[in-house]
C-alpha cells in the first residue's frame, strides 16, 4: 500500500505535489497539514495528531466530512509526523511519501529526515518531497531519474560509509569510502537520465535537488 503523509510545513501546490498525492492509496493528514489538503480540495483517509496547530475552520470542515480522526495528547513522546508514520506501518504501508515536513523549523526538518532511517532499515521505499528537493536515506542501493538541471548529493550520516559507487553522474565513484563530515558527495550532476548510488556499509542521505 502506497501512503502519503501531509504535514504542516512548507508545501507548494504544484502538479508534482498533486501527482504524489494522487499516486497514493492512503492519504494521512498530520495535524495542521489539513490546511494543505483543504486548499487542494482533497480528503484524507485519516487525520492524526494532537491538533494544536490545525486551524479551527479546517478542523470543523473535516469533522463535517466525517474523516477518521485519531487524537493524541499534546504531552506525548512522538511528533505528529512520527505518529502518522507509525500508523502507516501498522497498516502495512509498502511505500511512503512525506510532504510538508520541511520548513522554517530546522529541528522538525532534521527529525523528519531521520525518520527515513527506520524505513530504510525496514526496506520500505520512502522519500521526502518539497519544491526543490527529493530526499532519501540509503543503506544499500537507489536509482533516481534526473535531468541536466538536477543535482545529486550524498551525505554520510554514519562515521564511515564504505563501498560507495556512483553511476550515471558527471563525477562517478567506485568502491569509495566516505567519512561523516566530508563534502565530497555534494552537487554532482546527472550525465545520464538514470543515476544510481550503491554502498556496502553505512548510511547516506541522498538528495536530488534543483535551484
Amino acid at each position: 500500500m502506497k501512503c502519503v503523509i501531509i504535514a504542516n510545513g512548507d508545501l507548494d501546490y504544484t502538479k508534482q505535489t498533486l501527482d504524489w498525492i494522487k499516486d497514493a492509496q492512503t492519504i494521512i493528514s498530520a495535524d495542521g497539514g489539513a490546511r494543505h489538503l483543504r486548499a487542494l480540495n482533497i480528503l484524507p483517509d485519516v487525520m492524526i495528531g494532537d491538533f494544536d496547530s490545525i486551524l479551527p475552520k479546517d478542523q470543523q470542515f473535516f469533522e463535517k466530512k466525517q474523516i477518521k480522526t485519531l487524537t493524541f495528547s499534546s504531552q506525548k513522546d512522538q511528533t505528529d509526523t512520527e505518529l502518522c508514520l507509525s500508523w502507516a506501518l501498522e497498516n502495512n504501508a509498502t511505500d511512503i511519501t512525506l510532504l510538508g515536513v520541511t520548513g522554517s523549523r530546522m529541528d522538525h526538518t532534521l527529525a523528519n529526515i531521520f525518520l527515513l532511517e527506520k524505513l530504510a532499515r525496514l526496506n520500505i521505499p520512502a522519500r521526502i518531497i518539497n519544491k526543490n528537493n527529493q530526499i532519501h536515506l540509503v543503506r544499500d542501493f537507489i536509482e533516481l531519474k534526473g535531468g541536466p538541471k538536477d543535482f545529486l548529493s550524498i551525505i554520510p550520516i554514519t562515521n564511515k560509509v564504505t563501498g560507495v559507487t556512483l553511476k550515471g553522474l558527471e563525477y562517478p565513484l567506485t568502491n569509495k569510502t566516505l567519512e561523516m563530515g566530508s563534502c565530497l558527495g555534494i552537487s554532482n550532476s546527472f550525465k545520464k537520465t538514470l543515476a544510481s548510488v550503491s554502498i556496502k556499509n553505512g548510511c547516506l542521505i541522498v538528495i536530488k535537488s534543483k535551484d
